[in-house]
């Protein structure tokens, strides 16, 4: 069984673009052999993340992240079973929401700026959905 997890958090140091780096290089590591897939928003001391693959993959993952020193303040905006995946094509994609048009994220937040805290998980996903289509979202692997 599919399921799609999206989920926000601050950065625990958010002037470290390595830490960002280092969350990039071990999911496009690990994601593959566990059948994970997703994309990764970051900027302004921000992540906004959607993870898709099996139930047990996902949960034990978002346990992980819970328990990173890396994130803080990790909420969950939206669980739920899928019938197929909308970012199949990525191990990680990311955006770095520093580099995006700032009407994209106006679109579907109060300011220009993504405040993740702000937004609903069904608003998330319409967000991703979107950098998607308009070809946002760099590491295609």
């Amino acid at each position: 069984m599919l399921v799609r997890l999206i989920y926000a958090s601050r950065a625990a140091d958010p002037q470290s673009g390595e830490a960002t780096e280092a969350i990039l290089a071990r999911s496009r590591s690990h994601n593959p052999a566990c059948g994970i897939t997703g994309i990764l928003c970051h900027g302004g001391g921000v992540f906004l993340q959607a993870l898709e693959g099996g139930r047990a993959p996902i949960n034990e993952l978002y346990g992980h992240i819970l328990r990173d020193p890396r994130h803080k303040d990790v909420v969950l905006l939206n669980y739920q079973e899928i019938s197929e995946r909308s970012f199949g094509g990525w191990t990680m994609g990311h955006v770095n929401l520093a580099k995006l048009n700032a009407s994209i994220v106006l679109k579907y937040c109060e300011r220009p700026e993504l405040d993740p805290y702000a937004i609903s998980g069904s608003v998330a996903l319409a967000l991703l959905q979107e950098l998607m289509v308009t070809a946002s979202i760099m590491g295609r692997a």
